[in-house]
């Protein structure tokens, strides 16, 4: 259990003592001071941790500078961990501050009379290219060690000047002839223009230049018609396309010209690779064409091998627009069937060949087809890609060898995008999946058990009728003892919780619990009573969460797994609310709130300063509140109907001009406290709002799970204000639900039945003159449907995947962060903001950080003792920047003013905006404190004037800035 726990509590320490930044810096500098070689290499290869670690200029700056000094003096063995050490840490070297220094104690080495120095160096250059592409003295360097008789040094040459091309345009454009002249220069070497050619990629900066580099790269390919410099030349050609992208469909139609003509098949190889690699990065350029040609070469090669590449290619395409432009008949041409077309016909033929990669293609471009293309005559296509599908998944599911299982893969992920897309074949593929289940290998059935939960949970097809099965099977694993019982026991219990969409029987409760016991592995019913918490069966939930309690290491697991029981209890007494009773209701929520307030001390307990919990405890406080507001209104709606409004209220109403007894519906008590009850619900839409902007991190099963809670809480404010409030200006529109949109679990879809059912309820009542106990009993029975779906506790709420922090740095900072730092009022304060953003194993996971948003704002703690009047300009600073992070790093300054004397409390937060333009408010939130005092001048002249002594002539004409 221990072990498991990692991935819900904190990424621990490495248990070493953690040293200060600086400390750590003179730690390695003492090291590198060394007598020893073997002290001061350790000392060199330690560098990169310390970057990782500490990842701020002024570190990093001190750090570079000490490995030049080590280059610079050291011998060519620590000169090349310098090297090893600056390729490592190549996203660190802007951060440099002093890079003219750095630059010039590496650089001195480059007139060593050793070759090998020279070739480091150059290396050491190459490497730096990003911090110094127009250094002139480095680019006359390469060029002039392009020309030594030294082997290796040229090799370096080579390395350096492709890295300064790839960034300097003036180099490029400088070096280029000189390239082409050693290229076609009879001196030199074969092997070594194998190396130079690929230089002739990072041409790419201008049109002409590209266009030089081209005609170039043409005529030696059909100059040098040997195998291995058309490999080469044809690759660079590719990527020279690639990178200038105007010349992409002439390239596309050269590749597949020599994938026709050239007899050669490493030739041909290398065609489909890098046919590959502009079909995924420009697949709009294809033409119709140029997907024939490549149908052609793949329906008349005799070679397995070549036949894979292409379909590989062909399958890229047809997940793309290219397949739509493929089947678009042009104007005035007569249209032809879908089977007629060559790329079906590859598609059908290629489905049963006895090649697995090439049937797996096969089916792969037949499922995209029938994805993407919607027009009747490609109908009949889905039934040769469903029996394709079903015969690759008999062949695979029986065979345990890897190149099967990936196969398998793709077969199962064809099959969720085709139900996905098809819904009405979903019977079947459930079907042919559940029967080659018991057949199976482990490892197959594993896979085949993920791709019926991700089925199920999109469409309901899973029958009661096949639970049987699936519970024989799982008492069969159960008995068995092979090494994918534990995996295989977790999967078929998901697929059996997402099967019974309502409340589990207890005979399969009891089966899932006598095989969890029998196999004895405390992770394994974890993860079973974590996937039955995401699903909603909260009672099967709570009684593995109580049997794990006594098998934890550590308290805070303790504490984790008791909190989760306490969650699951308070779910559970929710599943016995009853439509008409509200006195039952209301003892239910009062149970399920007892339950949660328990959970949250335990929860709170279960946190670390690592690891602050504070989405679960965010999300646990909402739906705690969320269930007082739902018994608050309910406990309204009773004293609703038992206190009418009066006879005369509409009398009343009209004279007195109150809203609230507009319609002489309701009293003034019962209208301010349904009032409030709106506000709440108001109030509790907006928090779950914040709580979605801070989970940057989290899946989107978890955020849609949030969402809906906040939709569920602007639905009962609107069902108030439409019913009771205002129904006169009750607006429908903005609220009534789109019913295309794609619903992704069963949570989801029965919520969004629920929402549509009381807009419903809602709508119509408001449009008939109805008593007000039918108002009550309309909000309370909407608030019953409401609590009656299981809450599902998502993924986030478990695991994180995706890890990202923000650390900030301001300057100046003061020593102690209790003191202030002092400003003169009459001065300005730059204030330096640097950010370093960190990610985990799995960076960009779910979304990717665009840029970062700053904003800085300043507050007037304290004035200074004496209150006298200054012209004030602006009384507060309040400012916000957008910064793009380059390689994870990002700075900016900002202008602060501090006219009125005293203490600011000067407040930097920071939030992100991914590529998709959404602001999230991850943080985090740093505090400096600013004294602004008053300048030597002014307080002259006021002590002047306080003594009534008129300033002189000579001190009237002194500002601020003559002192200077």
């Amino acid at each position: 259990m221990a072990a498991g726990g990692k991935s819900f509590l904190a990424d621990a320490g490495d248990g070493e003592q953690e040293l200060d930044a600086n400390s750590a810096l003179m730690e390695l500098d003492k090291g590198l001071r060394s007598g020893k070689l073997g002290e001061q290499c350790e000392a060199v290869v330690r560098f990169p941790r310390l970057f990782q670690k500490y990842p701020f200029p002024i570190l990093i700056n001190s750090a570079f500078l000490k490995l030049a000094d080590v280059f610079r003096v050291g011998n060519n063995f620590l000169r090349l961990c310098v090297l090893k050490v600056t390729q490592q840490s190549e996203k660190h070297l802007e951060k440099i501050l002093n890079v003219d220094e750095f630059v010039k104690r590496v650089f001195s080495v480059i007139h060593s009379n050793d070759p090998v120095a020279r070739a480091i160096t150059l290396r050491m250059l190459g490497s730096m290219a990003s911090i110094i592409p127009e250094r002139k003295n480095a680019h006359h360097s390469i060029r002039q060690s392009l020309d030594s008789h030294d082997n290796v040094e040229v090799e370096a040459a080579i390395f350096a000047a492709a890295n300064f091309s790839a960034q300097s345009k003036d180099f490029a454009a400088g070096i280029c002839n000189k390239i082409s002249e050693m290229i076609q220069g009879l001196a030199t070497p074969v092997d070594l223009k194998l190396k130079l050619i690929p230089i002739l990629q990072h041409m790419h900066h201008d049109a002409s230049l590209a266009s030089s580099s081209r005609q170039l790269l043409q005529q030696l390919v059909t100059s040098y018609p040997s195998t291995k410099m058309v490999i080469v030349t044809l690759h660079t050609f590719t990527l020279l396309a690639a990178s200038s992208l105007v010349d992409i469909p002439k390239q596309v139609q050269l590749l597949l010209q020599y994938l026709k003509n050239d007899p050669r098949k490493a030739v041909k190889r290398l065609a489909i690779q890098d046919l590959k690699l502009l079909a995924n990065k420009t697949p709009h350029t294809w033409s119709r064409e140029n997907i024939q040609a490549l149908c052609e070469s793949a329906l008349h090669t005799p070679y397995d091998s070549l036949k894979l590449g292409m379909l590989s290619v062909l399958s890229t395409l047809s997940g793309t627009i290219a397949i739509k432009q493929y089947f678009s008949s042009d104007p005035g041409t007569a249209a032809t069937t879908a089977r007629s077309f060559d790329l079906v016909k590859l598609a059908q033929e290629c489905c049963y060949h006895n090649n697995r990669g090439i049937a797996a293609h096969g089916v792969r471009i037949l499922t995209n087809i029938s994805a993407s293309c919607q027009e009747k005559d490609l109908l009949p296509l889905e039934q040769d890609a469903v029996f394709g599908l079903e015969s690759l998944l008999v062949l695979c599911s029986q065979d345990e060898s890897p190149g099967a299982q990936a196969t398998l893969k793709i077969t199962l992920t064809c099959m969720v995008k085709l139900v996905k897309c098809r819904p009405h074949l979903s019977q079947s593929v459930v079907e042919s999946l559940l029967t080659q289940l018991h057949s199976a290998q482990d490892a197959a059935r594993i896979l085949m058990c993920h791709c019926l939960a991700a089925i199920a949970m999109q469409l309901p097809v899973l029958a009661d009728g096949m639970l049987g099965d699936l519970m024989e099977l799982y008492k069969v694993i159960g008995r068995s003892a092979t090494d994918k019982k534990q995996e295989l026991l977790v999967s078929l219990a998901t697929v059996i919780f997402v099967s019974s969409q309502k409340a589990l029987s207890s005979e399969i409760k009891t089966v899932i619990k006598q095989e969890l016991e029998n196999a004895s592995n405390g992770w394994t019913a974890y993860r079973i009573a974590r996937q039955a918490s995401r699903m909603g069966n909260h009672d099967m939930a709570r009684e593995l969460y109580q049997s794990l309690l006594t098998q934890v290491a550590s308290e805070h697991f303790y504490f984790w797994l008791n909190s989760l029981k306490e969650f699951s209890h308070a779910e559970q007494c929710l599943t016995g609310l009853q439509e008409e009773n509200y006195s039952s209701a209301l003892s239910c929520i009062a149970e399920a709130l007892k339950s949660y307030h328990k959970g949250i001390a335990s929860l709170t307990a279960a946190s670390t300063p690592l690891n602050p919990l504070s989405f679960q405890c965010g999300f646990v406080k909402l739906r705690i509140d969320l269930l007082q507001a739902f018994s608050q209104l309910i406990c309204t709606c009773n004293s609703l109907k038992t206190s009418p409004p009066p006879a005369i209220a509409t009398t009343i109403a009209m004279t007195s001009g109150n809203d609230l007894q507009r319609c002489g519906r309701i009293s003034n008590q019962a209208g301010a406290l349904m009032k409030l009850s709106m506000e709440e619900f108001r109030n509790l839409a907006a928090r779950y709002g914040d709580l979605y902007q801070s989970s940057f991190d989290a899946d989107s099963a978890t955020l849609r799970n949030v969402e809906l809670q906040q939709q569920s809480c602007l639905l009962i404010s609107h069902a108030i204000e439409a019913l009771i409030l205002d129904p006169e200006s009750a607006n429908f529109q903005e609220y009534s639900s789109n019913g295309t949109a794609h619903v992704e679990s069963e949570y989801e879809r029965r919520m969004m039945s629920v929402f549509n059912h009381v807009l419903e309820e809602v709508e119509s009542l408001n449009r008939k003159y109805a008593p007000v106990s039918y108002l009550a009993t309309c909000l309370c029975s909407a608030v019953i449907a409401l609590l009656k779906v299981p809450l599902s506790f998502q993924r986030y709420f478990f695991q994180k995947l995706q890890s990202t922090s923000i650390k900030l740095a301001l300057s100046p900072s003061p020593r102690n962060p209790a003191e202030p730092i002092a400003v003169q009022n009459n001065q300005q304060l730059a204030l330096k903001v640097e950010g370093v953003v960190q990610h985990g194993s799995k960076p960009g996971l779910f979304r990717k950080i665009q840029s970062v948003c700053l904003n800085v704002s300043s507050v007037l703690q304290s004035k200074s003792g004496q209150d006298y009047k200054i012209p004030i300009d602006n009384m507060t600073n309040e400012m916000e920047q957008r910064v793009e992070p380059h390689n994870d790093y990002f700075s900016t300054q900002f202008l602060l003013n501090f006219v009125i004397l005293g203490t600011h409390n000067i407040t930097v937060e920071s939030s992100v905006i991914d590529s998709n333009g959404i602001v999230w408010k991850t943080g985090p939130k740093t505090t400096i404190f600013v004294k602004s005092l008053e300048d030597p001048y002014s307080q002259q002249v006021r002590l002047q004037q306080q003594q009534g002594q008129p300033p002189s002539q000579q001190q009237q004409q002194r500002t601020a800035y003559s002192r200077f």
